[in-house]
């Protein structure tokens, strides 16, 4: 029996036209052999190495007009496993073969891995009690508003009598279907807990975030956690699809794989910045790879993808103490920061609360079996206290639905854009004290200075026009007595902002618009020409580098900034710093016959 190679590969095409292809070269090859430029990192390092009869899956995105020539391609080569309109995209499994004579067409723009991705938990905790909605400024229960629907992307939800749900769509075991609600592995409960329950006073001491919200599950991982990324894509393009039927507001990406290839070709980013220019605010974790797990160093340029999509609200930890002050938090050692490879995007954008975080769990899913010690059950329910920026991300989510319930009630019932849901988030966030904008982003969400911005202003006024409807006070006061200062700036692309913008109806507000563009600010200022670029410090991976993109920074002894062939790269590997070494894992791949899915 031949040995199967569960390689999942991804091939995105914009250039117009038909073009030919060159016979295959020999998989086993010479390893060394100069890789196509159209294939992601990954696939540069697998291209090669595995027989060409080797089944691997692949996604194919296809330039405007060229969709159905190269489906027509692909089809010939393999089977087709899924379509992605919204991307211009195909997910098939060809022979390892033909993966260089794809890329070498005109009409293929990039091969890239549909890569394995994995709910983004970093470890569980003991039941405690929970100060979370103190430390946001928020009380225990408010007022009942526009009741946003946030789709929660993951593994599934169970509904324990605390836990609404308005529809449940299967896209693992069931191609989409509405079918009953469950969760196998247990995380898709605990992240849609944080976001919505029903206040049930028992259970007092774990509250959710977004009381004026409902959740909408889509199974998109299985039961051990994992999924592949064409799985997610194809919910994404159902919520937009059906964004008005299901009054579809935000969707929870509480999960990643590591980045690839650049943003403008990563097919999971792509998608998720079709889903925010219809309107949807995406929220994403920024994944765990902040610390050498080793060495307990934090580093650099852990961001997995879709966290580095320009237009998504990605959201790192925070480890708070379990205290309301905030004068003792931290960013998780665990937590991601930027740049994102490649592009080098200033990544997170705010940091919530993501250590230790309590809430529901699904009794029968494989995360109770595996910690039953930190399973706490009472009556139908099961807790679990549970730590990774997939728990930040999901009470950021809840925030962004109260920001929307919020700037709702002041404008009429017309939702704000995502990309001024973004800005009031960041604009209202705490700065951690000595914390770098590459951990922290704008800083730390500020849910009741959040809410009450959104509730002061009325989108119905014109573009250039300020539309406070009252005046704000850029201070929130938490119960404690203590106040916050609001950062009062905003991180778009690799700059920041510091101003009062957020106070007017600007065309960054608008649809269409992707963060991190460069525009034109009304008559303020013309976007990078006059604003500092965000200062990266000191940054470093695991001791005196940065990773920048495809290539790496680096200070020497005086602090001054070297590059390119003034490092000593005999010092630095940046695949090995931060995903390991791609030898072992293709030969634990091969050994095992598995999908690869990295831990974070």
């Amino acid at each position: 029996m031949r040995t199967r190679y569960f390689v999942t590969l991804v091939f995105v095409l914009f250039a117009s036209g038909l073009g030919g292809s060159k016979a295959a070269e020999p998989r086993h090859a010479k390893p060394d052999r100069p890789s196509h430029a159209k294939l992601d990192r990954y696939l540069q390092e697998v291209d090669g190495r595995v027989p060409d009869d080797a089944p691997v899956r692949v996604i194919v995105t296809a330039r405007k007009g060229a969709s159905e020539k190269v489906k027509s391609a692909v089809a010939g080569s393999g089977a087709i496993v899924h379509e992605h309109k919204s991307i211009d995209a195909v997910t098939a499994e060809v022979p390892a073969g033909r993966l260089r004579s794809l890329a070498e067409r005109e009409d293929v723009l990039a091969v890239s891995l549909d890569a394995p991705v994995h709910a983004g938990a970093d470890n569980v905790g003991s039941v405690a009690e929970n100060t979370l909605l103190a430390t946001l400024g928020l009380r225990e229960k408010t007022d009942v508003g526009h009741e946003v629907v946030v789709a929660v992307l993951d593994s599934g939800i169970v509904n324990n009598g605390q836990l609404p749900i308005v529809g449940f769509y299967d896209f693992v075991n069931n191609g989409g279907d509405k079918v009953k609600q469950y969760d196998d592995y247990g995380h898709g409960t605990h992240v849609a807990g944080m976001i919505k329950n029903k206040d049930d006073k028992a259970d007092g001491r774990y509250r959710s975030v977004a009381h004026g919200s409902k959740v909408l599950g889509m199974k998109v991982l299985a039961g051990d956690g994992s999924g592949y990324t064409s799985t997610v894509i194809d919910a994404i393009e159902f919520a937009i699809a059906n964004k008005e039927k299901l009054k579809i507001a935000v969707i929870n990406l509480s999960l990643g794989h590591p980045i690839y290839e650049p943003a403008a070709t990563d097919p999971l980013v792509q998608a998720v910045e079709r889903a925010v220019d219809a309107g949807i605010v995406v929220v994403v974790a920024a994944g765990n790879e902040g610390m050498n797990r080793e060495t307990g160093e934090v580093g650099y340029a852990g961001i997995t993808s879709p966290g580095n999509a320009p237009s998504a609200i990605t959201v790192g930890a925070v480890d708070t103490k379990n205290t309301v002050t905030r004068s003792d938090d931290v960013v998780a050692p665990f937590s991601s920061r930027g740049p994102t490879w490649y592009d080098g995007y200033a990544k997170p954008d705010v940091v919530a609360p993501g250590r230790r975080i309590m809430s529901f769990m699904a009794q029968d899913s494989n995360l109770c079996r595996r910690y039953p010690e930190s399973c706490a059950t009472a009556d139908t329910r099961a807790y679990m206290a549970l730590s990774g920026t997939s728990m930040a991300a999901a009470v950021a989510t809840g925030v962004v639905a109260d920001i929307i319930d919020a700037s709702r009630h002041a404008s009429g019932g017309q939702s704000p854009s995502p990309n001024l849901v973004k800005a009031i988030l960041e604009f209202t966030a705490v700065t951690l004290p000595n914390v770098d904008v590459l951990s922290q982003g704008a800083g730390s969400i500020n849910a009741a200075g959040a809410i009450a911005l959104a509730d002061s202003i009325d989108t119905r006024e014109d573009t250039l026009s300020p539309w406070l409807q009252v005046g704000v006070t850029p201070s929130t006061t938490l119960s404690n007595g203590e106040t916050l200062d609001w950062a009062q700036h905003i991180v778009w692309g690799d700059h920041i902002v510091w101003g009062d913008y957020v106070y007017s109806n600007e065309p960054a507000w608008a649809l269409h618009v992707v963060w991190g563009n460069h525009i034109v600010w009304g008559d303020h200022v013309v976007w990078g020409n006059t604003f500092d670029s965000v200062v990266w410090g000191t940054t470093q991976v695991w001791g005196t580098h940065v990773v920048w993109g495809n290539a790496v920074l680096a200070y020497d002894a005086n602090g001054t900034l070297l590059y390119g062939d003034q490092i000593d790269w005999g010092n630095v590997s940046a695949d090995h710093v931060v995903w390991g070494s791609l030898d072992s894992t293709l030969s634990a791949l091969s050994a095992s016959n598995s999908l690869w899915s990295p831990v974070f």
